[in-house]
């Protein structure tokens, strides 16, 4: 798969994705209902961060089929110290590996290109499949958090930056 920073081009496939019945119910329903708001939801909420921190929202992309997957990234949240990681993917690309092979690939990011020597990560406490596989990244549950403006608790977890990083393809 390939990553590649989320941008006008994928507004399309945002729509979709933030549309999908695992973003409603795990992430929220952001209420974008056209290419128009799905773009508009790229350029205010995805590209500021990319262009203040150099990292943020990726595209994940087939090699096979040059087909958008899902998403995955690092974010700087208000309400969370420090960065966390990120996935969602359409349903028909879920159980795959995908969200798995991306957030490897993320973490290599983390660590080796932005300097960054922590990582977190947040879910609901009945996201299983997310937290199985914050989990297999060697992420540790440290504590139940909420965020501003939402009273939701989320379970928040953290890998430290490993002595040496594995290199995947």
């Amino acid at each position: 798969m390939l990553l590649r920073p989320t941008g006008d081009q994928d507004a399309g496939f945002i729509l979709e994705l933030l549309n999908s019945p695992g973003w409603i119910k795990y992430i929220g329903d952001r209420n974008i209902h056209s290419i128009e708001q799905a773009k508009a939801y790229i350029e205010e909420r995805m590209t500021p961060q990319l262009y203040r921190l150099g990292y943020g929202n990726f595209t994940l992309i087939s090699k096979d089929s040059k087909q958008p997957l899902g998403t995955c990234g690092l974010y700087d949240r208000d309400g969370l110290d420090g960065v966390d990681i990120g996935f969602a993917l359409l349903p028909q690309y879920h159980c795959k590996g995908y969200a798995y092979e991306a957030s490897q690939k993320i973490l290599n990011l983390a660590w080796e290109q932005f300097g960054l020597s922590i990582v977190r990560a947040i879910t609901t406490d009945n996201n299983y499949a997310s937290q199985s596989l914050i989990e297999k990244l060697g992420m540790k549950f440290i504590e139940k958090i909420t965020l501003p403006n939402d009273p939701e608790q989320l379970r928040l977890y953290e890998i430290a930056k490993p002595s040496t990083v594995q290199q995947i393809e």
